[in-house]
């Protein structure tokens, strides 16, 4: 087998990352951006990778010299249009490199003729076959994309492929553009001209595919299912517009159905989550969330049901182990869709043993908290366990609470309060802040002279949404009792700790609703 027949079995990964991904707006990288990309391509294990097209710029020849001199492994590839300066450029910056492919390109649709070319069908033949036949004369290897082919009419495409072969292309690739092609569509294209054109088998059929309408990865599929063996990408699916076929996409679906593609690829896949996040610092493109395969959320499952089918059995919800690509394990996510099971699980792996009441108590805060709050940390449920724990049950808890602040005036608060006997109680209060005057109300509703004697607050776990944890210690009646609040309302949090210490006090002495109210002097605190 010559190197230029194609291997049936197995796919060409052809990575244009750092050539028509770089091209999308705001993705430019640096010559050092560049060479650390194109080392994590090389060890990823992609067949050809495209350095860039030398005649654009002189920083384009500058990046593209220095990878053929750096990068060793894969096929370095250089982009060039079809005319000899072009084509000379792509060939003296790939000088260096061990192994090298000049890929040139002309459009061929008839509204690139017209608009663009202002070329008739005769000229785009002719300089297909000069230039093809020129690039041929300095290197084996050759690649030629008819531009926008998947608008151009199948008659004359196939004449210009024809064209191409015979002037000595080693690889025809058939760009969609424009991302306008559908899978049925392209797959009957590639049948096309696998049928019509005479000695395509002599060379690789290639896929390049744009996501204009989100169907570039499902575009390529298909025309690999029609015989191509190449297949041009870019790493987070980056580049012109809506972007490029996504590798990591195309090589995990191969691997995923092999039932249905079955073909096997040199890609590394383990090696696909980390190259995707280097590729995202180099461009500064984020890759979005619900991003296949390599997205945050990837793996991560916060649906009751679904995370009670991942903990009995993975491939319930998950056709790829997270560690095929890279990410070391599936995230439960726990958040407001979160069941029992999953919750379960979680204070299990946090090294706690309670017991089934303890853990239906801790999993209704913690579907409160899930409410209120978007990310759910580790820390955050820790800090309901431990108020699990330790609380100390009613009578009394928080049914309402509602404050008013305005700088330079006095805040005012109002509380009803709930017993476990079904009464109610309200009471209002004032004081130089928020917390003061929440204090005052409860003091009011409860009938209970109280003294604040400590008073402290910390941040549970960081972000907008942290819980506010307040752990105070009031004196009643010569007793000295201790409460403890959690919430991401801090106020609400300090309410929640005073309710703690007046239930624990009231116990203590046997005391019921508004025996007496006496205001509590207390400076609203701030924290350290």
């Amino acid at each position: 087998m010559s190197e230029h027949t194609p291997d049936f079995d197995r796919l060409i990964i052809f990575d244009t990352t750092l050539r028509d991904g770089e091209q999308a707006p705001g993705c430019s990288m640096t010559l050092n951006e560049k060479l650390t990309v194109g080392n994590a391509l090389a060890a990823l294990g992609v067949d050809v990778i495209e350095a860039g097209f030398p005649a654009a710029s002189p920083g384009d020849f500058e990046s593209v010299q220095a990878l053929s001199e750096t990068i060793d492994g894969p096929v370095l590839a250089g982009l060039a249009r079809s005319n000899r300066d072009d084509i000379d450029k792509a060939f003296a910056a790939l000088k260096a490199a061990r192994r090298k492919r000049l890929h040139v390109f002309l459009a061929t649709s008839a509204i690139h003729r017209e608009y663009k070319l202002k070329m008739a069908k005769e000229q785009i033949l002719r300089q297909v076959e000069e230039n093809v036949r020129y690039a041929r004369s300095l290197c084996e290897d050759v690649e030629f994309s008819p531009e926008d082919a998947s608008r151009t009419e199948l008659p004359f495409l196939a004449e210009v492929v024809r064209v191409a072969l015979d002037a000595g292309a080693t690889t025809i690739n058939v760009p969609d553009t424009v991302g306008y092609t559908a899978p049925s569509e392209f797959f009957d294209l590639f049948s096309y001209l696998r049928d019509n054109v005479e000695g395509m088998d002599r060379a690789i059929m290639s896929v390049h595919c744009h996501n204009d309408l989100g169907l570039a990865v499902a575009n390529s599929l298909s025309a690999v299912q029609a015989g191509a063996r190449q297949v041009e990408c870019t790493i987070n699916g980056i580049g012109e517009r809506a972007g490029n076929c996504a590798l990591e996409e195309i090589v995990m679906a191969v691997r995923t159905r092999p039932d249905i593609f079955p073909f096997t690829t040199g890609i590394e896949t383990t090696k696909l989550h980390a190259t995707s996040r280097m590729v995202e610092q180099a461009t500064g493109l984020h890759v979005q969330r619900n991003k296949a395969i390599v997205g945050a959320n990837a793996f991560a499952h916060e649906a009751g049901i679904h995370q009670h089918g991942m903990i009995e059995h993975a491939s319930t919800y998950e056709i790829m182990r997270p560690q095929d690509v890279g990410i070391s394990r599936t995230q439960l996510v726990l958040g407001k869709h979160s069941g029992r099971h999953a919750f379960r699980q979680r204070v299990s792996e946090l090294g706690y043993d309670l017991a089934e009441e303890d853990i239906q108590t801790a999993f209704k805060a913690f579907k409160v908290l899930a409410d209120r709050k978007k990310d759910i940390y580790d820390a955050d449920i820790e800090a309901i366990i431990l108020r699990a724990e330790t609380a100390t049950p009613g009578p009394w808890s928080i049914e309402r609470l509602s404050t008013r602040s305005s700088t330079g005036e006095p805040s005012e608060a109002e509380v009803s309060i709930k017993h476990t006997d079904g009464k109610i109680a309200t009471g209002s209060g004032s004081g130089q802040g928020p917390v003061e005057a929440v204090f005052g109300a409860i003091e009011d509703a409860l009938g209970m002279t109280m003294t604040l004697r400590q008073f402290e607050i910390r941040g549970v776990t960081l972000g907008d949404d942290a819980q506010g944890d307040v752990v105070l210690a009031i004196e009643h009646e010569g007793g000295q009792y201790h409460g403890s609040g959690l919430s991401t309302d801090v106020v609400e949090a300090s309410a929640k700790a005073l309710i703690q210490a007046a239930n624990r006090a009231s116990r203590d002495s046997g005391e019921s609703v508004k025996n007496d109210t006496v205001a509590l002097k207390a400076i609203d605190p701030v924290p350290a």
